[in-house]
């Protein structure tokens, strides 16, 4: 920029101050002829009748009066302020400045002059109030009203607004004056029938909820704003089922947070997601406990870089560890959250390590080196249909993962472990559901060695045990305890013996919950993909269901559980009623702006390998007991014999290792609730071939069949 450019810019007055100047002027002019007026008035509107004595006194007063007031104008600031936005706070101004030159005329020009009549104080104040104020929201209403049309123009939907509460006028206001805004807002529904007929920032409300469809096809509505942050779940979720019959975008604003914090604003709203539709209200936790539990603790996250870890980390994170360690094999998504975490808290002292929960070596250096105070294992295989056709690498990542990085954190000292489990451990029908029973049965046994103190007791898995070029193994002499030490020990320890025993050594926990909304293995991504693509969207049977959660919500309560952890426990949410997947994926559909079966086809492909109808969150012979949080629920533990099961434990991971063909049938004598989906249908399908085979005998009128 040179030099002539600047000069030219300070000689140039600013748009503001010349309407500063403009408005001068108008003002020198009104605050005197409003007096004027006020002795015209008083005189009939007859300026002959005006006697002497009056009209020069008037004259007189009027610099002394003019100069007064300006003076006032401007130290209330009625000359830069932003008159476009004005609002009460300049019309609070306007009235104080008024009643201060009011003031002053009167005790001015009754003490140095005449008494004038009553009439010219009242109305020459009152004229005066009415010209100032005019001139200043005229230019306000102009401006908006040219901006409204200018928006009219360019808006790009109707709006329905859904809220005639403190949010919806707020909403409502942005909508009229924001020139991001893309929509006007024609109608508001409200289920206070005491406000039916009424108007809202000029925009009537037209009825309650059974009144959305019949507007949206007067209005010709196609967006529609949820504006109701304190609606309870339940609620929520029946009007945005009413909404999602109409084909409208359909937007909601988060939660009743951002009304109390004062955020609540058109940049906050987002899509109704299928979360929307649950119809469950969030499981709420105590962050302070959290907050105090994590706080100055050295925390590892096995599996920090998928969905789960990952949330883990970030919520982790925010409560001030003395140090987070991320522990995962797949490098893209640990350097994704590496960089997310770094770039939000600066001062967050954060580790990324790569490496195996299967490897001995890897994991006991890491335990050695940082020594954990927390560990969170979030690490494991969970597609039960891959897993269905590799079940050695279910074995080898999620149990043999397990145990390995449990045996890690008693070895060295580590306070609390807590598992990553699901409800597909109960009753497994698949090996992934089955192999993480086991995980949890590692973690029952670990605890109950723990308290114990006898870690001793426990085998080492020996597929990683390190070795020199000799042939030597050069690893700990503790993790060379085999079978046969195992097979001394009296097999009384069971975990019921020790359940009462003062805690000590590691505290270990698992957390079971069911499918996580928006995690890698969520049916919501693999549905979107296919209605983008046009369909169809393929849904396993039609009467299939499933208990749901956010991620959010699933890390605050492994979060929780850490708190409440005594050792032992399985923690069990309480996750409401299950939820059919053919009508989420019907309601993915509707949210996405498509008629399900009309342009966007739902297929039915039959069960997968492993999967069941229904999944269920605690064994019959469980049970459960409360907490301080009435949605999250302890399950007892089930006794089993801990030393039989270290020792099937320590073939089974042999044989994995080996890549048997037999691992599903030993899983299932380790795991007795185990019924595989498969062998099911390959019995169901050979009686049915034995039938035939008899009929056709019997056709034949052949001798009898020993079966």
């Amino acid at each position: 920029m040179n030099k002539n450019t600047k000069v030219l810019r300070k000689k140039r007055l600013e748009h503001w101050k010349v309407i500063a100047l403009y408005l001068f002027f108008y003002d020198v002019i009104v605050i005197n002829l409003s007096y004027f007026l006020g002795l015209w008035l008083r005189f009939d509107l007859s300026y002959s009748l005006i006697p002497d004595i009056y009209l020069s006194s008037f004259l007189k007063f009027a610099p002394f009066y003019t100069i007064f007031t300006v003076i006032i104008f401007f130290c209330l600031h009625l000359y830069n302020s932003l008159w476009r936005f004005a609002s009460f706070s300049e019309l609070n101004r306007i009235l104080l400045a008024s009643g201060i030159t009011t003031l002053f005329q009167i005790i001015g020009i009754t003490v140095f002059l005449c008494r004038m009549p009553i009439s010219y104080y009242v109305f020459g104040a009152v004229i005066q109030f009415c010209f100032v104020t005019a001139v200043r929201f005229i230019y306000r209403y102009i401006t908006l009203e040219r901006a409204r049309r200018a928006k009219n123009l360019r808006a790009v939907h109707n709006a329905m607004i859904i809220g005639a509460g403190a949010a919806g006028q707020v909403i409502l206001k942005e909508l009229k004056v924001s020139n991001d805004a893309s929509a006007r807002p024609l109608c508001v529904i409200d289920d206070n029938s005491n406000k039916w007929g009424r108007i809202i920032e000029g925009i009537p409300i037209v009825g309650g909820r059974e009144s959305i469809l019949e507007s949206i096809e007067k209005y010709h509505i196609d967006q529609i704003l949820f504006a109701i942050p304190t609606a309870s779940a339940e609620e929520k979720r029946d009007i945005l089922n009413i909404c999602k019959e109409t084909n409208c975008e359909l937007m909601t604003l988060p939660g009743i947070y951002q009304l109390a914090n004062g955020e609540v604003s058109l940049n906050k709203m987002k899509p109704v997601v299928v979360e929307d539709l649950l119809g469950r209200e969030t499981i709420q936790v105590n962050m302070e406990e959290i907050f105090q539990y994590l706080k100055d603790k050295t925390i590892l996250v096995t599996g920090g870089g998928g969905s789960i870890g990952s949330e883990l980390c970030r919520q982790i994170a925010a409560h001030e560890p003395e140090q987070l360690i991320i522990f995962d094999i797949y490098e893209n998504n640990a350097y994704e959250i590496e960089q997310e975490l770094r770039r939000n808290y600066p001062e967050l002292n954060l580790v990324v390590l790569i490496g195996s929960v299967r490897d001995s070596r890897r994991i006991n250096w890491v335990f050695e080196h940082y020594k954990p105070d927390i560990v969170y294992h979030a690490a494991a295989h969970k597609h039960v249909p891959l897993m269905e056709t590799s079940p050695n690498e279910a074995i080898k990542n999620n149990v043999v993962g397990t145990y390995k990085t449990a045996y890690a954190a008693l070895k060295y000292g580590t306070k609390r472990f807590v598992l990553i489990s699901t409800d597909k451990a109960v009753n497994p029908t698949n090996i992934m559901g089955a192999s993480k029973r086991i995980c949890e049965m590692v973690i029952q046994s670990m605890d109950a060695i723990s308290k114990e103190g006898r870690i001793d007791l426990l085998p080492f898995l020996h597929d990683h045990i390190d070795k020199n070029r000799n042939g030597q193994i050069v690893s700990d002499p503790m993790d060379h305890v085999t079978i046969d030490s195992i097979e001394k020990v009296d097999s009384s320890v069971q975990i019921e013996s020790v359940k009462n025993k003062v805690r000590s050594g590691t505290q270990f926990v698992a957390v079971r919950f069911g499918n996580v909304l928006g995690s890698n293995g969520s049916v919501i991504p693999l549905f979107k993909k296919q209605i983008e693509a046009g369909g169809p969207v393929t849904v396993t049977h039609p009467d299939i269901i499933r208990y749901f959660m956010t991620i959010p919500e699933a890390v605050s309560l492994v979060l929780q559980a850490g708190v409440y952890a005594w050792g032992g426990e399985i923690f069990v949410l309480d996750m409401g009623a299950p939820v059919k997947i053919d009508t989420l994926a019907r309601n993915l559909i509707k949210l996405s702006g498509y008629q399900p079966d009309v342009d966007i086809k739902i297929e039915y492909t039959g069960l997968r390998p492993g999967e069941k109808l229904y999944e269920e969150k605690l064994m019959a012979e469980e049970g459960i007991k409360k907490t301080d949080n009435e949605l999250i629920h302890i399950g007892k533990p089930i006794p089993f014999d801990t030393v039989d099961f270290l020792r099937k434990l320590e073939r089974l991971a042999k044989a994995s290792y080996q890549n048997s063909d037999d691992i599903v049938p030993m899983v299932e004598e380790i795991v007795p609730t185990f019924h595989p989906v498969g062998k099911q249908a390959k019995n169901d399908c050979n009686t049915q071939t034995l039938k035939i085979e008899i009929k056709k005998l019997d056709q034949k009128k052949s001798l009898a069949i020993k079966v």
